[in-house]
């Protein structure tokens, strides 16, 4: 199948066509481009551990679709309507056990299983059910997309207005916010895209983002891909390059976003909220809605997973060869939290959410305000 023409500027992550999905092994960039067929959930659970496909908004399109295609190959199914219904749902509760951090993947598992019921009080056969989760899936693809552009360009006109030299902005950046970590265009990197594209954007700065190195491997090859000027830094030079007073705004992304703000990110992102505040410059996070979890209070409710020690011990995360030596203890959270208190405001698809004066976020009355264009 087709994975993008010659004149695409963006990278494709996620291939789908009705019965066949196919991702792009992100641990295999940038050397190398190989994209792996997902024939069921099975496949996307696996892909989504390894970290063949990362980023919240990607992982959650990636397993929809994943199950989508299942069903679509199913040879046969004998059940009823109900039975399609528990067969589903049992499906996407398997899905949201390979990534619990990322909220876009549980979100995601909600809507579905919402129509995945509508669906079955009515259908008479369990092909109509299996029909209507696929359409809702297939949506859930185009609507990534267009959430993107949207959070691009409230990010955009948000940072040019705040800032006083609108036109030499220069922008540092952690993990990969970009196209690979989405159905495309991206958050973060959306937002980058966005200022390339006003002719305000000077430069902009990406942390390797270790020990996955999604900075260096990812989020340069985005970068140098559609000849967006860009510099890389280790993760431990992001102080100095900001007290040299080379960095305007940072903007990272969110696997999660609590009721009161709270972030998380990919480890390393709460560093450059600290170093942030302290030279006074915005910080800012770009996610879609469905980052935002209400049900959390505060960050101190969110369950931050660890990643496997050989990330630490070897070479291009895990994969290469062993550099520390035998019989440390290693101590690898894949994520960190970012307290409201740090962050200037979050960018999403609907604008941005700023603390009108006061020191804190107001997000569920801001989702209560924009529901009706949700």
């Amino acid at each position: 199948m087709s994975v993008g023409s010659e004149g695409d500027k963006t990278l494709e992550a996620i291939c789908y066509r009705r019965g066949s999905l196919q991702l792009l092994d992100q641990r295999k960039l940038p050397l190398e481009t190989l994209y792996l067929d997902i024939h069921d959930t099975n496949d996307a659970w696996d892909a989504i551990k390894e970290m063949v496909v990362r980023g919240a908004p990607a992982i959650a399109i990636a397993a929809a679709l994943s199950l989508a295609v299942e069903i679509s190959n199913l040879a046969s199914f004998d059940g009823t309507s109900h039975d399609a219904s528990v067969f589903l749902s049992k499906k996407l509760d398997f899905l949201v056990s390979s990534r619990p951090t990322a909220v876009n993947l549980s979100d995601a598992a909600v809507k579905l299983k919402e129509v995945i019921s509508k669906a079955a009080a009515t259908a008479k056969e369990a092909n109509s059910v299996f029909q209507g989760y696929i359409e809702a899936a297939e949506v859930m693809l185009e609507d990534d997309v267009t959430s993107n552009k949207a959070i691009g360009s409230y990010g955009a006109s948000f940072i040019k207005n705040y800032l006083t030299d609108s036109k030499n902005i220069t922008i540092l950046t952690h993990c990969n916010t970009g196209s690979l970590a989405t159905a495309g265009y991206g958050t973060a990197l959306g937002v980058i895209r966005a200022l390339y594209a006003d002719g305000a954007l000077e430069r902009a700065y990406c942390t390797e983002t270790r020990p996955f190195n999604q900075g260096s491997r990812l989020t340069a090859f985005e970068l140098v891909h559609e000849n967006i000027p860009a510099t890389l830094i280790a993760d431990s030079a992001a102080a100095a390059l900001m007290n040299a007073g080379r960095v305007k705004a940072v903007i990272v992304g969110a696997d999660r976003v609590a009721a009161n703000g709270d972030t998380a990110n990919k480890i390393g992102t709460y560093n450059l909220a600290v170093s942030a505040m302290y030279h006074g410059i915005p910080f800012y996070v770009a996610a879609p809605l469905t980052s935002v979890d209400l049900s959390l209070s505060s960050g101190q409710e969110i369950v931050i997973e660890e990643r496997s020690p050989k990330e630490l011990l070897h070479t291009r995360g895990g994969l290469g060869e062993q550099v520390a030596a035998s019989g440390i203890s290693v101590w690898n959270p894949a994520f960190d939290v970012t307290p409201a208190k740090l962050i200037s405001g979050i960018i999403t698809e609907k604008d941005v959410i700023t603390k009108n004066g006061t020191d804190t976020f107001d997000i569920a009355g801001f989702v209560r305000k924009t529901s009706g264009n949700l």
